[in-house]
């Protein structure tokens, strides 16, 4: 049934002449700010970036991650977990005439989680920002990103005013030529405003992820890597340089771990920065066997 389903489909999309387009990075690496950019060049008509569901220059549906108080939340919106999110936005694609929708994510399964949810055809074309933004802009991008919680919603100010008031900071605006690349003021031919806005979850720092979220955020990852290891707790030493994380994990006694210790303890670190912005220095692991 779930086979005949999906070749029902995919049917349907081709006969519409839909296609999914995916732009992937980790987190404050640069993505929304480059989405317009990426959507003109490729005649793209819709925009899905954390939460939001834009086109041109107008939020059509959705909830902003930015606005939500904690790194979890935010997490959780950013993938459309809550059913009423993913019925609105559902709603409001399937009223809207369009022929090519660009997801934004930190990873290639949040994107193709996010075009299941919305009942979308996986992404056919993935671009990773390192294909579209040199190493250095990647860098300024982080930086400003870690050290003043500055993120980019790809509409103008004005729009994200409207409904989310206290988080803009900033808006600035980027000229095009039509071949898509930047051009210096006197030649520019297009130009995109973005809004700068600094969400509540960044407002306070470092303090708002607690060990608890930490904890939840930590056992999510995991479950999607191995659900036989169970996070029982991970307590957090807050330092100039990120996080120092010591996770400590329950553990069948006759379950083997099908990876090393050194490549869990990088997998719970990027999985930490592409879901949550959560910079992590160091992850220590301490196993214990039950059962």
């Amino acid at each position: 049934m779930r086979t005949m389903n999906r070749v029902f489909k995919y049917a349907f999309w081709k006969l519409k002449g839909t296609k999914v387009y995916a732009l992937v990075g980790k987190s404050g690496t640069g993505k929304s700010f480059r989405s317009k950019l990426v959507a003109q060049k490729y005649r793209i008509d819709l925009i899905i970036d954390d939460g939001l569901l834009i086109r041109g220059d107008r939020i059509l549906a959705g909830k902003s991650a930015k606005r939500e108080e904690n790194v979890l939340s935010a997490v959780r919106t950013a993938v459309f977990d809550d059913l009423e999110h993913q019925k609105q936005v559902s709603d409001a694609l399937a009223k809207e005439k369009y022929h090519r929708v660009l997801i934004i994510g930190t990873s290639e399964k949040m994107v193709y989680k996010i075009a299941s949810r919305l009942n979308l055809p996986q992404p056919e074309k993935l671009f990773r920002i390192e294909d579209i933004a040199t190493k250095e802009q990647i860098e300024t991008a982080m930086r400003i990103r870690y050290s003043e919680g500055k993120h980019v919603i790809p509409v103008p100010s004005i729009e994200i005013t409207r409904n989310y008031p206290q988080i803009v900071y900033d808006s600035m605006r980027v000229f095009q030529n039509k071949k898509g690349r930047k051009v210096p003021f006197k030649r520019r031919n297009v130009s995109f405003e973005k809004t700068i806005v600094r969400p509540e979850f960044s407002k306070y720092s470092k303090v708002t992820v607690s060990e608890a979220a930490l904890t939840q955020m930590v056992a999510h990852c995991l479950d999607e890597f191995d659900s036989q290891i169970k996070v029982k707790r991970v307590q957090v030493q807050i330092k100039p340089e990120g996080y120092a994380l010591t996770v400590k994990l329950r553990v069948p006694m006759q379950h083997q771990i099908s990876t090393t210790l050194g490549e869990l303890q990088e997998y719970i670190a990027d999985s930490l920065e592409k879901y949550g912005s959560i910079f992590v220095s160091s992850v220590n692991i301490e196993i214990e066997e039950w059962g």
